[in-house]
């Protein structure tokens, strides 16, 4: 690697406001508040709107789509789609 050129890496707490979690891991960010963490050191800290603690699709909180149900609505609108023949 060539040297001065990458970001440097350091221990960053990410906390979810909304699920009132927070994580300790290796980013390149940065931030001028700082949090002291569960070892007694103090770290960065930077807000998350959303993160896997709170996102729907890491909760199970997703809606999972009845396809089957919406193609027999679909046929009993509009019928099978197929014609009779004279």
């Amino acid at each position: 690697m060539k040297p001065r050129i990458h970001p440097v890496s350091r221990p960053v707490v990410f906390r979810d406001r909304a699920a009132d979690v927070a994580f300790l891991i290796s980013s390149t960010a940065d931030s001028g508040e700082r949090v002291e963490w569960r070892d007694g050191n103090t770290y960065p800290v930077i807000d998350v709107e959303t993160s896997s603690a709170s996102h729907p699709f890491y909760t199970g909180g997703t809606q999972v789509l009845d396809t089957a149900g919406r193609v027999e609505q679909f046929r009993r609108r509009y019928g099978t789609g197929e014609q009779s023949g004279s």
